[in-house]
C-alpha cells in the first residue's frame, strides 16, 4: 500500500489514550451535515490507527506524556477527513484526552453526565482526564471552509437526537460554543486569528494546502506558537488534514511534506514530535482502467466503501479536467511544479525492487560536489543494466541556525581566503563556519566505491571540489577505462552547454523508457532507504530551463534550499555509462589459476 507513516521510534499503540478515544466517539458523536447526518459513527482499522497513534504517551512528563505535538492526516477528497477532525475536537473539549497515569488493570471510567459511557482500562494502559478550561481553534482559510469541521461540532452539540446535545452546560452558537467548564469552540479565518494572545489547547487546521500565502502562513505560524503558552501542562498539540498540495506553491502542507522527509532522511535535530500519515494511488497509465481502479481503491483506504470509484475513473476520463489536478485531488499522489524537469510519476515508474547494486559490479560513478551552500553527492550506475544507487549525500542540516540571517562581512572574507565557495551576497547559507561538507568522508566513501566494485568511468563536476578531483584523477585516472577526457580522465564540467543538454537527454529518454531504474525507498532500510529518498527529492526538485543550445535543468531559483546535487550525479553516472557501452567495455575476467606440478 503506497504509505508514509512517521512516529517516534519508540511509539507503542498499546500506550495510547486513543483507544479509550475511539470508544467514547463511537458512543457520543454523530456524523454531520450531509448523506449520513446523524448516523452513528464506526471508525474503520484506518481511521482508528490514526486516532490512536495521534494520542500516544510516552514515560516523559513533557506535553503532558503526548508523544506528538502535531499530526497531520493527508488523504484523498470525500474521506470524512474534516468530519474526523470535528470529532475529535469533541473529544478535545469534552473528553477524557489527557493523561492521568497508568491503570494496573480493571478501573473503570465512566462518563460524569450518566450518558451510560463506560470503558475498562487494562494493565498497563494509560487512564485518561478531561481538560481544565479547554480552548480549541478550528482554522481555515475562508469562512465556508471552516465550517466543513465546525459543522460536525455544532450539529453534535445541538442535534437533540445526538447524545452530546445532553450535556448540561454547553452553550452552542454559530460563531463560538462555550462549554460547561469554562473554555470554548472557536472557528476561525486568518483574518481573525492574527491576534497573539491565545490559549488554545488544541488547534484544527484544515486543508492545510490551501495555506499557501503570506498571509495565510504567518497565520499558521501565529496559531501554532500560541499552543506553546500552554504546553506543558495541558498536553497542547494541533491536527493538520489535507489533500495532496500543488508542488511549488510552498504551502504549510507542502512544508510539513518537507519536514517529515527530514525525519525519515535522518536529517532532523533534535526530539521530532510530528505524526505524518500519507496514504495515495499509483497509476503510471491512466487509460488503463483496471490499474486506474485499484489506484484509487488505494488511495481510498476505508472511504472506498462509500466512495463511487466508477464516478471518479469518468473524472479522470473527461478530457475537460485538468489531469494533474485529478490526481492531486482524487489519488492524492505528489504533483510536480509546471517548470519541473521530471514527475513523480515518471520518476516512480522507473523503480526495481528486484534490483541491487552488488560487490565487484561492472559501474560508472558521478560525483556533484559542494562545500557550504548545496550537496555534495556520489552515484554508481550498474553498466549492464543502468540500476542507480546513491552511494552518499552530505547535505547541511536544515535545522542549523542561521540558514537565513546574513552572513558576515568578516566570515565570507575568510571563507574567500580559503578558497571556498563562501556565501558573496546577504541571503545565501550563512552556517560556513559552523558547517562545511566532511570533506575526508567523501573522500573515504570514494575510496569504498572504488574498493567494491569494478569501476571503470568516474566523471565528477570539480567545481568547489577541484584539489579532491585533482587527487582522484591521480589515484585512480589510470585505471578508468573510460576517461572525461584524455588529459583528466575524471573531470566532467557540467557548465558546458552543450555537452550538458546532450547529457541530459540522454538521462531524461533513459528513465522514461526504463533503460535505468532505482530500488525504491520502501523496499529498503536505514540508511540506504534515506538515500533514495534523497536521489528521489533531488530529482523532482529539478527545474527545466530552457537555453539556446537546448534543456539545462537548475534549482527553482539559485538560493533555493530545494537540491539538486545527487540527480545531478546521477546524470553524470549515467552518462559515463553510455560512453562505456559505445566503447564495448566488458567485466576483465578474473586470471585463471594453474596449478603447478610440486617435484
Amino acid at each position: 500500500m503506497p504509505r508514509t507513516l512517521v512516529r517516534a521510534p519508540w511509539h507503542d499503540r498499546n500506550k495510547s489514550l486513543g483507544w479509550l478515544g475511539v470508544a467514547w466517539l463511537e458512543h457520543f458523536t454523530r456524523h454531520g451535515p450531509g448523506d449520513v447526518q446523524g448516523q452513528p459513527v464506526e471508525h474503520g482499522d484506518e481511521y482508528t490507527g490514526f486516532i490512536v497513534d495521534c494520542y500516544a504517551v510516552g514515560e516523559s512528563p513533557q506535553n503532558n506524556h503526548l508523544l506528538y505535538d502535531s499530526s497531520f492526516l493527508s488523504r484523498p477528497k470525500g474521506t470524512d477527513k474534516s468530519g474526523l477532525a470535528g470529532r475529535i475536537s469533541l473529544f478535545e473539549a469534552l473528553g477524557p484526552c489527557r493523561f492521568a497515569g497508568w491503570a494496573e488493570g480493571g478501573e473503570v471510567f465512566e462518563d460524569p453526565w450518566g450518558l451510560g459511557f463506560r470503558y475498562e482500562y487494562a494493565p498497563g494502559e494509560p487512564m485518561g482526564r478531561a481538560l481544565q478550561v479547554p480552548v480549541i481553534r478550528i482554522m481555515a482559510t475562508e469562512e465556508n471552509q471552516a465550517s466543513n469541521v465546525y459543522d460536525t461540532v455544532y450539529f453534535n452539540l445541538t442535534d437533540d437526537d445526538c447524545p452530546l446535545f445532553h450535556v448540561p452546560g454547553v452553550d452552542a452558537g454559530k460563531s463560538r460554543i462555550l462549554l460547561p467548564w469554562g473554555g470554548s469552540i472557536i472557528p476561525s479565518t486568518a483574518s481573525s486569528a492574527s491576534k497573539d494572545g491565545g490559549r488554545e489547547t488544541h488547534l484544527v487546521l484544515d486543508e492545510s494546502h490551501l495555506y499557501n500565502t503570506p498571509e495565510l502562513r504567518q497565520m499558521y505560524k501565529t496559531v501554532t506558537r500560541n499552543l506553546r503558552k500552554r504546553k506543558k501542562v495541558a498536553g497542547t498539540w494541533f491536527l493538520e488534514t489535507t489533500t495532496m498540495f500543488a508542488a511549488g506553491e510552498d504551502s504549510m502542507a507542502e512544508r510539513t511534506f518537507n519536514e517529515a522527509q527530514l525525519i525519515l532522511e535522518g536529517r532532523k535535530r533534535g526530539n521530532p514530535r510530528l505524526l505524518y500519515d500519507h496514504r495515495w494511488g499509483e497509476v503510471e497509465d491512466l487509460t488503463d482502467v483496471d490499474a486506474l481502479r485499484a489506484a484509487l481503491e488505494e488511495a481510498y483506504g476505508d472511504a472506498k466503501a462509500w466512495m463511487d470509484i466508477d464516478g471518479l475513473i469518468d473524472e479522470f476520463q473527461d478530457t475537460r479536467n485538468d489531469v494533474v489536478d485529478s490526481r492531486r485531488y482524487f489519488l492524492n499522489a505528489q504533483s510536480s511544479a509546471a517548470d519541473a524537469w521530471l514527475t513523480a510519476v515518471e520518476w516512480d515508474a522507473a523503480g526495481r525492487a528486484d534490483r541491487a547494486l552488488a560487490d565487484k559490479d561492472l559501474v560508472t560513478l558521478g560525483f556533484d560536489g559542494s562545500r557550504f551552500q548545496d550537496a555534495t553527492a556520489l552515484v554508481a550506475c550498474r553498466v549492464s543494466d543502468g540500476h542507480l544507487e546513491l552511494l552518499e549525500c552530505w547535505e547541511r542540516p536544515e535545522s542549523l541556525p542561521g540558514s537565513t540571517a546574513k552572513a558576515s562581512k568578516a566570515a565570507r572574507t575568510a571563507a574567500r581566503g580559503r578558497g571556498d565557495d563562501a556565501p558573496t551576497d546577504d541571503t545565501v547559507n550563512t552556517v560556513a563556519a559552523e558547517w562545511q561538507v566532511d570533506r575526508v568522508a567523501v573522500d573515504a566513501a570514494v575510496a569504498a566505491a572504488m574498493k567494491r566494485f569494478e569501476v571503470v568511468a568516474f566523471y565528477c563536476d570539480p567545481a568547489h571540489m577541484q584539489d579532491y578531483v585533482d587527487a582522484w584523477e591521480r589515484d585512480y585516472g589510470d585505471k578508468m577505462r573510460i576517461k572525461a577526457s584524455p588529459g583528466h580522465p575524471c573531470e566532467w564540467w557540467t557548465n558546458r552547454p552543450t555537452a550538458m543538454v546532450r547529457a541530459l537527454e540522454r538521462f531524461y529518454e533513459a528513465l522514461v523508457t526504463k533503460e535505468i531504474s532505482f530500488t525504491p525507498a520502501a523496499d529498503r532500510v536505514g540508511r540506504v532507504a534515506e538515500l533514495a529518498r534523497i536521489l528521489r527529492r533531488h530529482a523532482l526538485n529539478a527545474r527545466r530551463r530552457p537555453a539556446r543550445q537546448g534543456l539545462q535543468i537548475a534549482k527553482d531559483h539559485p538560493k533555493s534550499p530545494r537540491r539538486i546535487d545527487s540527480v545531478m550525479a546521477a546524470v553524470l553516472a549515467v552518462e559515463a555509462r553510455g560512453d562505456a557501452i559505445a566503447a564495448g567495455v566488458k567485466p576483465r575476467r578474473a586470471k585463471a589459476y594453474a596449478a603447478k606440478r610440486i617435484r
